[in-house]
């Protein structure tokens, strides 16, 4: 499975989510048409049941949809197999929760260390790229420090760092600030933006904060299955 990196990283074309049959059909997504392009930041935002987490699944690999195309980096996901797309999703994507899915009884540094070992780099590279990643979102010093043992926001910081260990093509944040205050939200908004403009880290968001999404470059609202509106974000 080759990536093209000159082809948009999402596309998707007339992308339809069904559930149920005939009369009892309910539609998630109806004929949704995206593009995101390498290096952009989106914000998806709408309504509970507008269908933005079903696109959010959709495009992480994390469902199927029942028609239309979508193509990752030029690659037709509908023609990979169940194992191609694990791979594809561990080898491609990195993921950011609301609820951190950290591991309780592991440190930091275990914790970030979680993607390389699935994709079986040797222990001292694992280390030496996890103590990388956290050094790049402040938290060096915590390393060897339990989940119980860090603030709501240190632990969305150690989410990040094994989200970006692996270098993915891009990475998929779902309501990142969700648990957190509002001065610890800017502080990993602040952080997401500096990845998008230093690293240049292709990034898609779904908030339904309007302050959060004002950090992307482009809006994209839902409203019962279909884009709704487009926002392009002019910063100062």
């Amino acid at each position: 499975m080759t990536l093209d990196e000159k082809e948009a990283v999402i596309s998707l074309h007339k992308v339809v989510k069904s559930y149920g049959s005939a009369e009892a059909t309910t539609y998630a997504l109806r004929g949704v048409n995206l593009e995101i392009k390498r290096g952009e930041f989106v914000a998806i935002m709408g309504p509970s049941g507008s269908g933005k987490s079903t696109a959010m699944n959709i495009i992480g690999c994390l469902d199927t949809l029942s028609s239309g195309d979508y193509l990752f980096g030029g690659v037709d996901i509908q023609k990979l197999s169940l194992d191609q797309r694990t791979l594809l999703r561990r080898n491609y994507i990195g993921f950011i929760f609301q609820g951190f899915n950290l591991l309780g009884k592991t440190t930091a540094i275990e914790n970030v260390e979680l993607p390389l070992l699935y994709r079986g780099f040797p222990a001292r590279q694992r280390s030496e790229m996890a103590m990388n990643a956290l050094r790049s979102v402040g938290l060096e010093q915590v390393a060897h420090h339990t989940p119980a043992e860090l603030s709501g926001g240190q632990q969305q910081r150690v989410a990040i760092a094994r989200a970006i260990v692996t270098d993915p093509f891009i990475l998929l944040a779902d309501e990142p600030t969700g648990n957190l205050d509002t001065a610890k939200s800017r502080e990993i908004m602040e952080l997401l933006s500096s990845f998008n403009k230093e690293k240049g880290l292709t990034i898609v968001m779904v908030t339904h904060e309007n302050e959060m999404a004002s950090y992307a470059s482009r809006i994209i609202r839902f409203r019962d299955g279909k884009i709704d509106d487009t926002l392009h974000v002019e910063k100062a």
